[in-house]
């Protein structure tokens, strides 16, 4: 179809250069002949504008469209295994989590402790790395559903005939769509692209995944009566993250609270009108409780008569009549409902009395599903973290304390100083700042940051902002000062009898390698303190610790940065067990593998054991949104694979966990070796390299992503060509681009050789750790993904955008030293001959994929030489070079 597109739309002459390209591209992949690459590159550079762009998006929507047929074939194979029996049970599906967890003899009662503790929160975020625009989501959206149409069984000829002429239309709509944003976004573009995952796909979703493992316990345990929590939650940082968006304002994080009440509603209204629909039970054929009846008939008189049903026997229609009434007055007068829980009273009262009359074991699982529903996303939707810079708290604080003459300058006080003071303004009743004082704008605006989220629970709920996260916490008093500030606005309050009152969780954001060696230190101060102690009392005992992937394995290497933060979990573990208090570790993930990145289920499972029953909140980040959400079925299964991880975990049925535990010891003190050895090597480029940075700069795309309008939050932290100033998706996203990933497996080689080199034993260690230990075993598989992403041959080409060639190639061949032993080491741990041998689809998918997204990273070569040498370029040269961006991101299913 997109051939005879490509013929419409530009002759016999685009489909042919495209073709040529694309034989030209496979043969070089086999072959690697001289006379083959001289002829591939005589086609690109002979390639002239508009032919040129016409190439470029060709290549760019055939992976767009191999996207979706991937992501159908998924699909079709979870249904193959649901519907064929002689398929057994399909790998990570809350099935067969439950069926290894009778196979274990777990009984009830563990069984329902761990479901009790059970907690996995997922945060979608505004993180710019999504390269599609909405609307081309939207049309990859449709193709899809269309693709699932044609594999109907039963289709006839005239139907599939026209289902096929959909399809056609659509990959002709999305030939013809601009895939370029012409503008960066608002935040409030971004909280509407987050707000539809939830319209679309999670709304239904999330209860869905309760209800299939209530399903499966009752019938693998059919004489047990299962209460399943919800324990499945999504929050978002969208509309409430300024750490370094200045666009994320107190107002705007208000509407982003608006915006998603309004869709939670709406939501409700169209599942209330259907129920009310069904619930056509007339008082003239079942008994209904008196008390209820006379409930009705006083709320009605509290409503406009016009709004009320009429026929007074349909007793649910009356209620359901009331209560949409109400629902649809929150916010507006005071019929409405001021919460979410006066809502589910209502639902529970028509739930209670149907089951009085209603045939027992045949439940009317659509009002269930409400209830469930209403318990999950109240009247806030998802809970929005706000996250901010500690140095910005600090900068406030010491000119509140300047303004009331308690210390002159606080932020050059030492450490210890900082913090009994801040301990004696939180054991002080009053208030330290002053209502008419002229404070500085930046002071003001942290203020109304704090008064917004006492609205915010007055309005929306306290479920609508429960955590406040401190990027860059390197102390302890960065976490005391956000206290302050919300003592200030009366969110945290000591009262006349000592009792605190505190109304948010303030969580360290730990990302520096530096950091993450101080974290346990830094919160061991602070639960020794009496005032913070009274905090977490009121917070029931719980701590939120985010863990940074990103500039962690910026600053130190993807291998390095991975281990500290599974030793911090641990050192941070057993340190707060001393203190009976509970932690949620929040894994601040991106989609990419240089940031953590990976499939839900592994990354769940490569955590320290012991801290999965202590909560999991991780990121989902940029494409990950749509990648995983977009559809029905997709988001099903990629949430089903973590819960069932989750569980598994949580009950420690693994026998592979109890074997890696008696190993513990020894295999830790192996990657702490291996992990320093990887940490020098990363620094001696990276840091010690003096022409490391200009390198990147000029053989990445690194000033041209700049142009792409992704994100509404600037790509540096400050205006400063300085590498602690660049921010870590921008630093991913231009090495995967130019095919190099090195945040994503760099310097991981010689840590595992090296010590694999000191005696014959040692590498048979690291086959057994392989084996046995999910943490080393998802490292290891992760790097060979991104080996196997990575291409050094297609890399090579941009080693030409270096100004001093001599450089560039010394570094380049640094940089295919170290590939080539990390590759040669993780073959031998593994035993495979190839990279992803024990992943053939993966493998197969990637390897299919390479020779199509070649000519993207050559024609990007081409284009920004030509671009960097022209100072007056025009528009059309700098789109292409975009073009090339988007298309090279749509291939490798990456960008930051």
């Amino acid at each position: 179809m997109l051939g005879e597109i490509l013929v419409h739309h530009g002759g016999q002459e685009l489909l042919d250069k495209v073709e040529t390209i694309r034989e030209l591209t496979k043969e070089l992949r086999k072959s690697r002949e001289t006379d083959t690459y001289e002829q591939l590159k005589n086609e690109i550079q002979n390639l002239k504008q508009p032919l040129r762009a016409q190439v470029i998006r060709a290549f760019s929507i055939y992976f767009h469209l191999v996207n979706i047929a991937e992501q159908n074939h998924r699909i079709r194979r979870r249904r193959e295994y649901q519907i064929r029996e002689d398929h057994g049970v399909q790998p990570y599906s809350i099935e067969s989590a439950v069926m290894n967890l009778k196979e274990n003899n777990m009984d009830k009662e563990v069984i329902q402790n761990v479901l009790d503790e059970l907690s996995l929160e997922l945060i979608i975020t505004a993180h710019p790395t999504e390269a599609t625009k909405r609307t081309v989501l939207e049309i990859q959206k449709r193709i899809a559903n269309i693709l699932i149409k044609l594999d109907h069984q039963q289709l006839t000829k005239s139907e599939r005939e026209n289902i096929e002429e959909s399809l056609f239309n659509e990959v002709t709509v999305l030939w013809q769509t601009d895939e370029l944003r012409h503008r960066k976004p608002t935040v409030m573009d971004e909280v509407r692209n987050g707000l539809y995952y939830f319209d679309q796909t999670l709304f239904d979703v999330l209860p869905d995944i309760h209800q299939e493992l209530e399903n499966r316990l009752e019938e693998v345990y059919p004489n047990e009566d299962w209460t399943v929590p919800n324990f499945l939650h999504f929050g978002s940082w969208i509309g409430g993250d300024r750490d370094g968006n200045p666009n994320v304002t107190p107002e705007i994080t208000w509407s982003t609270l608006k915006k998603q009440r309004d869709l939670v509603l709406k939501k409700y209204d169209v599942v209330l009108v259907e129920l009310m629909k069904r619930f056509s039970h007339s008082t003239t054929r079942v008994n209904i409780n008196d008390s209820f009846q006379k409930s009705v008939e006083k709320e009605e008189a509290m409503i406009p008569e016009s709004k009320r049903w009429r026929v007074e026997a349909e007793i649910y229609r009356r209620k359901f009549a009331i209560i949409l009434e109400r629902l649809r007055q929150v916010g507006q007068s005071e019929r409405g409902y001021t919460s979410a829980d006066e809502l589910l009273a209502d639902l529970d009262q028509i739930q209670t009395s149907v089951q009085h009359h209603h045939p027992t074991k045949h439940e009317l699982k659509m009002l269930k599903k409400l209830i469930r529903q209403v318990r999950l996303f109240g009247f806030h939707l998802a809970t929005l973290d706000i996250r901010n810079h500690s140095g910005e708290h600090e900068t406030a604080i010491s000119e509140l304390l300047q303004k009331v003459d308690i210390t002159e300058n606080y932020a050059d006080l030492p450490e210890e100083e900082k913090v009994q003071l801040l301990e004696s303004v939180l054991k002080d009743p009053r208030p330290i700042s002053l209502l008419n004082e002229d404070y500085s704008e930046a002071t003001q605006e942290m203020l109304k940051v704090f008064q917004l989220i006492r609205e915010a629970h007055r309005e929306f709920g306290k479920r609508s902002i429960q955590v406040y996260l401190i990027s860059m916490t390197e102390s302890s008093s960065d976490l005391l000062e956000v206290l302050v500030l919300a003592k200030e606005a009366g969110i945290y309050r000591l009262h006349a009898d000592g009792k605190v009152e505190s109304n948010l969780d303030v969580a360290p954001l730990l990302e520096t390698v530096d950091d993450l060696k101080a974290g346990p230190e830094i919160l061991r101060t602070l639960f020794n303190m009496d005032v913070y102690k009274k905090h977490l009392d009121h917070r029931k005992n719980h701590q939120e610790i985010m863990l940074g992937y990103s500039d962690g394995s910026k600053d130190g290497g993807t291998l390095t940065a991975n281990w500290r933060l599974y030793k911090a979990q641990q050192e941070i573990h057993e340190m707060a067990k001393e203190y009976n208090i509970g932690l949620k570790f929040f894994h601040g993930r991106g989609g990419s593998l240089g940031r953590g990145g990976g499939p839900l289920n592994r990354s769940i499972a490569s955590q320290p054991v012991e801290t999965l029953g202590d909560g999991v909140k991780i990121t989902e980040q940029g494409e990950v949104l749509s990648s995983r959400y977009l559809l029905t079925d997709i988001a099903y299964r990629s949430l089903e694979q973590g819960v069932s991880t989750l569980l598994e975990g949580a009950a420690h049925v693994s026998e592979e966990t109890e074997q890696a535990n008696s190993w513990e010891e020894h295999w830790e003190q192996i990657m702490e070796d291996v992990a320093n050895t990887s940490l020098k090597k990363y620094q001696s480029l990276v840091f010690s390299d003096k022409d490391f940075l200009t390198y990147f700069n000029e053989v990445t795309p690194l000033q041209e992503i700049s142009e792409l309008n992704i994100g509404s939050r600037p790509m540096k932290r400050k205006d400063s060509m300085k590498f602690e100033n660049l921010r870590a998706i921008p630093w991913v996203f231009a090495w995967t681009q130019n095919r190099q990933l090195i945040p994503a497996w760099y310097a991981s080689g010689t840590g595992l050789a090296d010590y694999a080199a000191e005696s014959e034993g040692n590498l048979k260690d690291l086959q057994n750790m392989y084996e046995n230990w999910p943490f080393f075993r998802s490292t290891v598989d992760n790097l060979q993904m991104a080996l196997t992403k990575a291409d050094i041959y297609t890399a090579k080409e941009y080693t030409e955008l270096a100004n001093d060639k001599a450089m560039g190639e010394r570094i380049f061949q640094n940089i295919v030293d170290e590939y080539e032993k990390t590759k040669d080491i993780l073959l031998k741990i593994t035993g495979d001959s190839e990279l992803l041998d024990h992943q053939p689809t993966i493998q197969e998918s990637v390897r299919l994929r390479n020779p199509y997204v070649d000519p993207l990273n050559f024609l990007q070569v081409e284009l920004i030489k030509e671009l960097r040498a022209n100072e007056d370029a025009n528009d059309e040269l700098l789109t292409e070079v975009l073009l090339t961006i988007s298309g090279i991101a749509a291939g490798l299913r990456n960008t930051g």
